[in-house]
């Protein structure tokens, strides 16, 4: 068996999030990536509990170009041990910030995060995570072992031209502990995410990639869905359910 486990984002069932719980379970999902702030973690945890699912992963914040990183991690720190979760998710930017100063604060949050067994995951956003040049160059300043990578399989192409998802994936794996799995159409800032299968990532060598590396982090869905297009409950569960099936046929569940 794989050494990574699926997970899924209930806000990918937007705006109908309120179903997503009981039809993760109905199609065999047993993890889930949430969002902080929880405003009541007993009966979220309540909750999972009825469905049989854990959190596998928190989507939290960081933001750099504030003095109190490290203490903006350890804030979130008893959300993330009530949930029981190991990995947190943000979307970092340095904009005018000096590099040398994201750098440490950076270093100082992964301080944090190792004192309390937590990954601080670093999405695969601008201006930090671009792509592999730009994550390697972060990764080799931060140099911390707390302080890693969510890799997402549709966002290179979203922000990058002329790039290949598993070429970034080879380069970068050595510092990726959680992955969004997510199609694309390839489309340089299209906003183009249906099921998986129904793009052009190679979804097959992605995971033979990370078998490859030991990868045994979370793997968790994101269909954020096609501009313009009509979302409604029946749309985005057959989404979700077809790119679990797509998921099965690969082995992976």
């Amino acid at each position: 068996m794989p050494g990574s486990w699926i997970a899924c984002r209930p806000a990918s069932y937007a705006p109908y999030e309120h179903v997503a719980f009981e039809h993760l379970a109905s199609l065999g999902i047993r993890y889930v990536e949430l969002p902080l702030p929880v405003e009541d973690p007993a009966t979220l945890i309540e909750k999972l509990r009825r469905f049989g699912l854990q959190a596998s992963s928190v989507q939290g914040f960081c933001d750099v170009t504030r003095d109190d990183t490290d203490g903006q991690i350890e804030s979130q720190v008893p959300a993330i041990q009530a949930l029981n979760a190991r990995y947190l998710l943000v979307s970092v930017q340095a904009g005018g910030t000096p590099r040398e100063l994201v750098w440490q604060r950076l270093r100082q949050a992964g301080d944090v995060a190792a004192r309390f067994d937590v990954t601080i995951c670093l999405e695969t956003h601008p201006d930090l995570v671009t792509n592999s040049d730009i994550g390697l160059e972060t990764m080799a300043a931060v140099n911390h072992p707390n302080v890693r990578i969510n890799f997402d399989t549709a966002n290179l192409y979203f922000y990058n031209r002329g790039i290949d998802a598993v070429a970034e994936l080879r380069r970068l794996v050595p510092f990726v502990a959680s992955l969004h799995l997510k199609d694309t159409d390839g489309g340089h800032r299209h906003w183009h995410f249906p099921a998986l299968g129904r793009g052009i990532v190679d979804f097959r060598a992605i995971f033979e990639v990370l078998d490859s590396s030991g990868f045994a982090g979370p793997c968790t869905l994101e269909i954020e869905g096609i501009e313009g297009e009509t979302r409604t409950e029946r749309l985005v569960c057959d989404r979700i359910a077809e790119s679990v099936g797509f998921l099965r046929g690969l082995g992976r569940l």
